[in-house]
């Protein structure tokens, strides 16, 4: 863990300092979560996201973006007579490349970190808190575009493909996250 947060604190100080341009911003968004692999009866979950940003413009058609975002997450269960809502709650950061090909539209790709601070199952008005039942830490890589409307207004739409199992003692089983995002960000 101490790794991975060097190595990001090294790759924003090298953006700061050779950036021609930064902008701060915030951004909030829809998600439609789910699980993914080896899951059945499972369908999306709408939760929503929230956060800030730093782009940092390495050129005139590169920059990096890191991002700290709270993300309600999860899936819909349903069979057996049970209808389960899994409601998870991370704390992501994604560090995106993003490529601007034309005048405002960017595609952009890059991995996230997500730290789980809560997971809780319901059913009805039952509600059991399952945490110890996954993962604390979550890595992804994130495909997306953006557009900005206007100078300071960007809308994105983003696909998070979790590429590590979620679930502990499993067995060979594998649950990953997925996640469509469709944000809009304020640059200050």
């Amino acid at each position: 863990m101490k790794k991975v947060i060097l190595t990001a604190a090294a790759v924003f100080a090298f953006g700061f300092a050779n950036a021609q341009e930064t902008k701060f911003g915030v951004k909030a968004g829809l998600n439609m979560s789910n699980f993914s692999g080896d899951v059945e009866d499972n369908s999306a979950k709408i939760g929503f996201q929230v956060g800030g940003f730093a782009e940092i413009k390495i050129s005139d058609k590169f920059a990096v973006q890191p991002e700290l975002l709270y993300s309600l997450q999860g899936a819909k269960y349903s069979g057996e007579g049970d209808d389960l809502n899994y409601n998870f709650s991370y704390l992501n950061i994604p560090v995106m490349a993003k490529f601007f090909v034309a005048e405002g539209f960017s595609l952009e790709a890059g991995p996230q970190l997500g730290i789980l601070t809560s997971a809780k199952v319901t059913d009805g008005n039952d509600s059991e808190d399952i945490k110890e039942f996954f993962e604390s830490i979550d890595f992804g890589l994130n495909f997306g575009a953006g557009y900005d409307v206007a100078e300071n207004i960007n809308i994105g739409l983003r696909y998070s493909l979790g590429l590590s199992n979620i679930a502990k003692d499993s067995g060979d089983d594998k649950i990953s996250n997925s996640n469509i995002a469709l944000a809009i960000g304020y640059k200050f």
